[in-house]
């Protein structure tokens, strides 16, 4: 375990286009003998080093070390490896060949110990034999490093730190907003709850390479499921925005993020899906927030001004971002979310008790909780409800609408028998009905003002005998 530590906080080091720190590397044709490799044909390589669907023989120069410390070579990518200084045998990682079938995969990360016998004054040839047939998905750069240096590397404890209290934090977010989702059955609990978990798993996932030393085919699926997670956090990250600021139009704002995220698999590079799928979302996020902040809602200033530093990080540091900040600012807005969950919690339970003693000797009224506060809305007033997530829209007599923090369901059972639900997501006031009428294949209610409602098949026999004995007029369109 403590030698996979040391690698991986070397590579997040010494992360570079796969080349040694001091080495300029040549592609040639070789082949295995008992004196150390043959090779002939050697040419540089002027970008960076690829084994994928290939067996490949590279080749450097490296100098000897300036001081007595140890060295090891460290290899790190989609590829098994083998590898020979000044002709004296390392090592190999897995058992590279010129087909699959030949191919025993490697690890992703591997230590060949240096001998100190092996250096020579002045420069030393490094020579590795690679080939990677198993890989799955296609790297632009499958190599992340190879480089000759100190052993061991003095490990980098605090990014490994960041990332794993980020993820018992947001762990402790997702159980907090679970248990808020048990108690209200609100779908901003359950988006936040969501939204924590994914970030969790995406932080575990990014340090999984620090505690497990895979064969490197896994690590196409594990950067896949890091792009996954993304992509699903930046969808979740617009749905929780747009359903606090724009609630009407959340589903049309979710479906275009969803979309857009979702063609960031046709970029190269998993870095770029990432990071383009997580910035993607913090923008489209920023568009409800910013009308949450026309509109003066409360939270939206803060939430803007969150995501704007999301989307500045992201542009402005793409690496940090995607590789620790991202855990960071993802706690950084869920923990305080829960916070003023809680608080609004006990808030709201302290007003509806208020508001419900004061109702109680006014069965005509219904308690409305909205962004305003609480008031007492005349039932007769009421046209029809309509379901708008976490809250419900009252459509009342006059154009006036309100918001009001209740479920469908619960509604249902309050208003008087003139209620009915006509459709999964509205309840009509059949004493202000006027006619039902149909269009095509969609039926209609029309009240005596207001927009038409919708009504479902499987809810239209119940509407037809409810209106039978009002005289409402039925007319069918063909």
């Amino acid at each position: 375990m403590w030698r996979i530590l040391l690698l991986t906080f070397f590579l997040m080091e010494f992360m570079s286009s796969a080349q040694a720190r001091d080495s300029s590397w040549q592609l040639c044709r070789g082949a295995a003998g008992p004196a150390g490799p043959g090779l002939s044909d050697c040419r540089p390589i002027a970008d960076s080093i690829d084994p994928q669907g290939r067996e490949i023989w590279i080749r450097s120069v490296v100098h000897s070390p300036p001081d007595a410390r140890a060295r090891v070579l460290y290899v790190a990518g989609v590829a098994s490896s083998e590898a020979w200084l000044n002709g004296q045998y390392l090592g190999t990682n897995g058992r590279p060949g010129p087909t699959a079938q030949d191919e025993s995969p490697g690890r992703y990360q591997a230590i060949f110990p240096i001998r100190d016998a092996v250096w020579r004054p002045g420069g030393n040839v490094l020579v590795l034999r690679l080939s990677s047939f198993h890989g799955g998905f296609h790297f632009a750069q499958p190599m992340s490093a190879i480089a000759v240096a100190p052993y061991p590397y003095p490990p980098r404890l605090a990014p490994l730190a960041v990332a794993l209290l980020a993820a018992g934090a947001l762990l402790a977010a997702a159980f907090g907003f679970g248990v808020i989702h048990a108690m209200r059955r609100t779908g901003t609990s359950l988006v936040l709850a969501a939204m924590a978990i994914v970030a969790t798993l995406q932080a575990i996932a990014e340090s999984s390479r620090t505690f497990f030393d895979y064969s490197y085919p896994l690590h196409a699926w594990r950067m896949g499921v890091i792009w996954v997670l993304a992509a699903v956090f930046a969808v979740l990250l617009v749905r929780y925005v747009s359903i606090r600021f724009i609630p009407r139009a959340s589903l049309y704002v979710t479906s275009l993020s969803l979309g857009l995220v979702a063609a960031t698999a046709l970029l190269p590079g998993f870095d770029a899906k990432t990071l383009w799928a997580l910035t993607l979302g913090v923008a489209l996020a920023a568009l409800p927030a910013a009308a949450g902040v026309r509109r003066r809602l409360p939270g939206a200033r803060a939430m803007l001004a969150y995501l704007l530093l999301f989307l500045a990080l992201a542009v402005g540091f793409p690496k940090w971002f995607t590789d620790l900040s991202y855990f960071l600012l993802a706690a950084g807005l869920v923990l305080p979310l829960l916070i003023v969950e809680v608080v609004r919690l006990s808030r709201d339970s302290r007003d509806r008790e208020t508001a419900l003693t004061r109702a109680a000797s006014r069965p005509d009224r219904l308690t409305v909780a909205s962004t305003r506060g609480v008031e007492l809305v005349p039932i007769a007033e009421i046209l029809a409800v309509v379901g708008a997530d976490d809250y419900v829209e009252l459509r009342l007599a006059g154009g006036r609408s309100l918001l009001h923090a209740a479920r469908l369901d619960g509604l249902e059972d309050q208003l008087p028998v003139s209620f009915l639900r006509i459709h999964r997501s509205v309840i009509a006031n059949l004493s202000r009905a006027q006619r039902l009428e149909r269009d095509g294949g969609r039926w209609q209610l029309h009240l005596n003002e207001g927009a038409p409602l919708p009504v479902s098949r499987s809810r239209l026999p119940a509407l037809r005998g409810a209106l039978e004995a009002a005289p409402v007029t039925v007319v069918a369109w063909a």
